[in-house]
């Protein structure tokens, strides 16, 4: 009996979000059933080649669907500045032999969901512009989805401007769609992933353990080699992966979370009132701390059984 909690990633690959699949399809507690791409960290031609290009490297048979090209509304905006052009320089991947599968994201999504003897867990780690697509396009798979577990947002300054998180400002008319939604949903934000950080030690330790530590350890040093010894790479992506297999590393609080859509500073903005005090019923749970060290010996623990 497979007691393995089946999910999809949707990302945007990204450095953090390769480290995050990682993680991801060598737990021994997750079953990834699909991989959906979304334009994010670098457009949608690089972060599906990434993805296929991880499947391939990793060993792995997981079907990946390509998903929005743009934003609902907006402009695309991508993060190649953090990322590099590519949004995975510093590792010699070969090109990937497999391809994606005929069906885009939103479609690959209900079909995987809506056959699932098992609620779905999704695990959007980019923009939500695909997860809000998926939920207004067919709002029938919302009976067979567990939970929506997603990196993004705030409860204080964004790092993409001062009031909001790139995955959030991105889209957020997705992400309002998101939140508005009725499902159950964990948000793993800048509060958590702002301090969940692989230090020099860990990053070394990676090194030496196999292919696939070698491959981050490249590509660590490639894209944030002075951040490392500076306090540490942070793994914003990587969190949801550790929610998902270890919740207990987390404390967390229901409350009230929506985004703003408007405002010439504010766009982007994510609203959490902890204090109730818009009087709205709580529609998210929000991660609030992440115990650091055991963070890095859980992704370690992970990193160390993989044979490749």
């Amino acid at each position: 009996m497979n007691n393995k909690r089946p999910i999809i990633i949707d990302t945007d690959p990204g450095i953090d979000d390769a480290v995050a699949i990682a993680a991801a399809v060598f737990s021994n507690s997750i079953d990834v059933k699909l991989i959906s791409t979304v334009a994010g960290n670098v457009s949608i031609d690089y972060t599906t080649n990434n993805a296929l290009k991880l499947v391939e490297f990793f060993g792995k048979d997981i079907p990946v669907a390509q998903g929005s090209c743009k934003p609902l509304t907006r402009e695309v905006e991508h993060c190649s500045n953090i990322h590099g052009e590519t949004g995975m320089a510093g590792y010699d991947f070969p090109e990937p032999t497999r391809t994606i599968i005929a069906k885009n994201s939103v479609d690959a999504m209900k079909d995987v969901i809506l056959n699932s003897k098992e609620k779905v867990t999704l695990v959007p780690i980019g923009p939500l512009t695909n997860i809000a697509l998926l939920l207004t396009t067919y709002p029938e798979v919302k009976e067979n989805i567990e939970e929506i577990v997603l990196m993004g947002g705030s409860s204080g300054r964004g790092n993409h401007t001062p009031a909001a998180e790139f995955n959030i400002y991105v889209d957020p008319e997705a992400a309002k769609i998101v939140f508005g939604s009725k499902v159950k949903i964990v948000v793993c934000s800048l509060d958590v992933t702002s301090v969940a950080t692989l230090d020099l030690e860990t990053i070394n330790k990676l090194k030496v353990m196999n292919k696939v530590g070698d491959m981050f350890y490249s590509m660590f040093n490639h894209y944030r080699g002075g951040s490392v010894s500076k306090g540490g790479l942070k793994m914003h992506d990587l969190t949801t992966i550790a929610y998902l297999d270890k919740p207990e590393l987390f404390e967390k609080i229901d409350t009230f979370v929506d985004v703003e859509t408007s405002g010439e500073y504010t766009s982007g903005f994510m609203v959490v009132d902890f204090k109730g005090t818009y009087n709205k019923p709580n529609n998210a749970t929000f991660c609030t701390e992440i115990n650091v060290e055991a963070f890095r010996e859980w992704m370690l623990n992970i990193f160390k059984n993989i044979n490749i």
